[in-house]
């Protein structure tokens, strides 16, 4: 079984990276870069997914990938895991290019109000005015480093470090859809209703997973994302074309 560290060039930095190759299960492969949120790994991982898919191998099943992080499902009747394993360490030595373009979206935002319970004490935490934190958070471009944990759930990377805020000591119960949060030093767009301990600032009318949709995740890992803001009447108006399945979300650079 071949498994173990290689190293593989960072385009973007010039520098090597260790890469670790190990089996997770007996059905899946995992290539593990460095461990830190950075948009040079996420480029490292979001690059090999792009050459393995590119191999069009009938064993390959699924790939799916994190922030470091690249899992490989693989059908071990038609490909075994050492085979897997040269393909990946060959591309990685191939000092393979980068994907192909993500996209920008333009994601609307209601600020305050009920749907941010925590605004005011963040701000006050950080000597800022609730107007100020909106202005800040409302002004970065983002990074989408996973689309997941639960349906939806988007986690960006960027953040204005004068908004990095330690999670809550106690979680909620259930945070609402489209919430928007921060959580240390990532910000966060929320998917179904769930459990949460991010700090809550707004809310979008955007559905990042419907079902009915013909694609129901939207965004991707890679892509960048910008806020508009937007207030309680328009956050009303759109809520209801997204409760119709419509995407509110306006595409910049759109490569499909």
């Amino acid at each position: 079984m071949l498994c173990g560290l290689i190293h593989s060039m960072a385009p973007e930095s010039g520098r090597q990276s260790p890469v670790e190759i190990r089996p997770v299960g007996d059905r899946a492969l995992l290539a593990a870069f460095e461990n830190r949120i950075d948009p040079v790994v996420s480029n490292q991982v979001l690059n090999l997914k792009w050459a393995l898919e590119q191999q069009s191998h009938d064993g390959i099943e699924e790939i799916v990938c994190s922030y470091r992080t690249l899992l490989i499902y693989y059908d071990p009747l038609s490909l075994t895991f050492n085979a897997l394993s040269d393909l990946v360490h060959n591309l990685l030595r191939e000092n393979i290019g980068p994907a192909a373009p993500q996209r920008r979206w333009r994601i609307p935002v209601c600020y305050g109000g009920a749907a941010a319970p925590d605004l005011e004490n963040l701000a006050q935490a950080h000597g800022l005015t609730a107007e100020e934190v909106i202005d800040i958070h409302g002004a970065t471009l983002y990074r989408v480093y996973l689309v997941g944990f639960s349906p939806g759930w988007t986690f960006l990377g960027g953040l204005d470090e004068r908004l990095h805020t330690p999670r809550l000591a106690t979680p909620r119960a259930e945070v609402p859809a489209g919430c928007i949060s921060i959580g240390g030093q990532q910000g966060m767009i929320g998917g179904l209703a769930m459990p949460s301990g991010w700090n809550l600032i707004g809310q979008t009318p955007e559905r990042t997973y419907a079902p009915e949709r013909k694609a129901p995740f939207f965004m991707a890992a890679g892509d960048e994302v910008e806020i508009r803001q937007i207030d309680k009447t328009e956050y009303a108006h759109l809520a209801s074309k997204a409760a119709q399945g419509l995407r509110v979300s306006e595409a910049l650079h759109d490569t499909e």
